[in-house]
């Protein structure tokens, strides 16, 4: 664990200092909100971004905060930095930030697998946020936070034995610019009758697939991330390593299929979790309706059931369809949702800065 110079840096009013970085992104953005609206526990909160960036002011627990260059010297007297930037920014600057002394909290991609950093999900094993011996704690991609807090209770009473997924993943998940691509498809699909007959899309849409290998409006697109070895995306294996680091199950089984669908913002999944024993769906809707972090919704003859429609905007995972597999009595189908920009990014990353703060209050 790297200790904190709390006594040599005093934050405002006795209180830690936090610096966003990466505020002015998308995630940065949401980020500012869920710190206006959680508990306040921090003094200072500095925002940080692009040198292009500095100077502007955003609105941050009600005040307009001038933003920041990244530099060395931001991080001066920070005591928690929260980074929300692409991979090779994070690589460059995460390092340096808590070589000055704060403990970061990294939402990118680069030091989740690091051996020497704890990946986080704070209701399920927020124990690993004091083993940091790099000073870096990271955040799992946003996939695997809309299944996780739900699997992870499961997991907690049934053990988890092998897991299957299909994701259904919104277009925010690829930034602003497959936001931006999905509304211009809509815009030029729209009012029309495209979407019967082979092709009629993409002629429509022509070159305009921003971030996506194919047209995302009218249509399901099989692939997210970018390729790996033997047909496999990084997406799919960032849900398969990160579960098993999370869960503490290092070989558990775990298949993957990611899939981009026509939504702006929240993931949905489909889960087949097979456990150690046989499990009773009863039992599983008494943990999941109990769980911190989890809303069962689920009522299919009333129509009942999570979509991303209803769950935008909200921190929970959404839990609906539980049922017993129908051929496997140690085997649950679920349908999860979970906000992508929220508990799967920016709220997950606020939870485990609190943590580190709770350690300095």
């Amino acid at each position: 664990m790297t200790g904190l110079r709390r006594a040599d840096r005093p934050g405002r009013s006795g209180r830690p200092t936090l610096a966003v970085v990466g505020a002015t992104g998308a995630v940065g953005t949401v980020m500012l909100q869920i710190l206006s609206q959680r508990a306040d526990v921090w003094g200072e909160i500095r925002l940080v971004a692009s040198p292009r960036s500095a100077g502007r002011k955003l609105a941050v627990r009600g005040e307009e905060t001038e933003v920041v260059a990244l530099t060395e010297e931001a991080f001066d007297g920070v005591d928690v930095a929260m980074f929300d930037v692409p991979d090779e920014v994070a690589a460059r600057w995460a390092p340096l930030a808590a070589a000055k002394g704060a403990v970061v909290v990294d939402n990118s991609g680069t030091f989740r697998m690091d051996p020497d950093v704890p990946l986080v999900v704070p209701e399920v094993n927020p124990h690993a946020v004091r083993m940091r011996p790099r000073g870096i704690i990271a955040n799992p991609s946003c996939t695997t936070l809309s299944m996780i807090v739900a699997l992870g209770a499961l997991h907690a009473e049934f053990g988890l034995r092998e897991l299957v997924v299909s994701s259904y993943q919104a277009v925010s998940g690829a930034g602003r610019a497959g936001v931006a691509t999905l509304r211009q498809q809509l815009s030029l699909v729209a009012g029309t009758e495209l979407g019967t007959s082979p092709g009629d899309v993409r002629r429509a849409v022509g070159d305009s697939t921003g971030p996506f290998p194919e047209p995302v409006a009218l249509n399901v697109v099989p692939w997210a991330g970018s390729p790996r070895e033997d047909g496999w995306s990084s997406e799919e294996l960032k849900v398969r390593d990160e579960s098993r680091k999370i869960l503490g199950l290092p070989r558990l089984p775990v298949a993957v299929t990611c899939v981009r669908v026509p939504v702006i913002t929240t993931h949905s999944l489909t889960v087949h979790a097979r456990f150690e024993g046989e499990v009773t769906v009863d039992k599983a809707r008494e943990i999941l309706a109990t769980a911190p972090g989890v809303v069962l919704f689920d009522n299919p003859a009333a129509g009942e059931f999570p979509t991303p429609a209803d769950v935008v905007g909200t921190d929970p995972t959404w839990v609906g369809r539980v049922r017993r597999a129908l051929d496997d009595p140690t085997a649950l189908e679920l349908f999860v949702c979970g906000d992508n920009l929220r508990k799967g990014s920016a709220l997950n990353t606020a939870q485990i800065a609190e943590l580190v703060a709770a350690e300095l209050l």
